[in-house]
């Protein structure tokens, strides 16, 4: 019987250890590390000085250092660019190969409770009510549950369901290394960055964008609500296709079923009829939540 967990092909993990492992990450990432204790999970970023994500990740403090939870496809530059700025820092990096990442779909409401099979266990807070993660070594795994995790969790596509229906982009699928901002993908929204802190890499333009206002785009979910010009039966979702309005005001970039996720222009939204979206010809819904309309009112105030 599978697990209530997903198993996720397209993660990897880094580890990152010895004495000067938090004040490396203090310097560099978007996140702070403060009252940072074993066993707290922490959601950030790596940028270039430009303000762009390199990676983004889910960070574990552990009895020994961090454990990173990073875009498989991310993790070799990610690792090269830490290893460049470690200096004389007493920090070792070490892909950890034998740990793979699964991921639940339910409200992690009371916070991280034990998996079985699993050596550790992080709360997602990039999720409203949070979602259970964790890292486990295939012998765990199988010890307890049997079988390759892909055989014994869920369906990786019910993973995706309920990340984009709670418009939660991902590496590799949303975007790409020095693509976007943090604002882009709502990591101000989602804990992932702490403009308090001190000077981390491409801070000045990050902070510069919050103070002035200059957040343009955004991520949101998104929902079919009819069928397209020509198809008959339905609209086709796919990544990359423009949500038209009177001019193009985004564009898909991943999709599972009737949803998708869309990074948009919240400067051409405000100005356009929410009622009249479309893809390819048929209406869509996009997903608004509070704070983001609150955004969108500031603009068409400001003109």
């Amino acid at each position: 019987m599978a697990t209530p967990y997903t198993y996720l092909p397209d993660r990897a993990v880094l580890a990152l250890t010895g004495p000067d492992t938090i004040a490396l990450l203090e310097r560099l990432v978007t996140h702070s590390t403060a009252n940072w204790t074993p066993g707290e999970n922490r959601y950030g970023a790596l940028l270039t000085p430009q303000g762009k994500i390199i990676a983004d990740y889910l960070a574990l403090r552990t009895a020994l250092g961090v454990l990173l939870d990073v875009a498989s496809n991310a993790l070799a530059d990610l690792h090269k660019r830490l290893t460049l700025f470690r200096l004389r820092a007493d920090v070792t990096l070490t892909p950890r190969d034998d740990l793979f990442v699964i991921a639940g779909t339910d409200p992690a409401d009371h916070g991280p409770r034990p998996i079985s099979g699993t050596a550790h266990v992080l709360v997602d807070p990039r999720y409203l009510g949070g979602r259970l993660r964790a890292f486990a070594t295939q012998d765990e795994w199988q010890g307890w549950h049997g079988g390759h995790p892909a055989e014994s969790t869920r369906p990786l596509p019910d993973y995706h369901a309920d990340r984009i229906a709670n418009a939660v982009g991902e590496w590799g699928s949303d975007f790409a290394a020095a693509q976007v901002f943090p604002a882009d993908i709502n990591m101000d929204k989602m804990t992932g960055v702490d403009l308090q802190k001190g000077c981390f890499v491409g801070q000045e333009v990050v902070s510069r964008m919050h103070r002035r206002g200059n957040i343009r785009r955004r991520t949101v979910a998104l929902t079919s609500t009819g069928s397209g010009s020509g198809t008959g039966s339905g609209i086709d979702l796919t990544p990359g296709t423009p949500i038209q309005a009177e001019t193009p005001i985004g564009e898909i970039t991943s999709v599972e079923g009737p949803r998708a996720l869309a990074r948009i222009r919240i400067d051409r939204l405000a100005r356009a009829d929410s009622n009249a979206l479309t893809v390819n010809g048929a209406p869509v819904q996009l997903h608004i939540p509070d704070w983001l309309a609150a955004e969108m009112a500031a603009l068409s105030a400001d003109g």
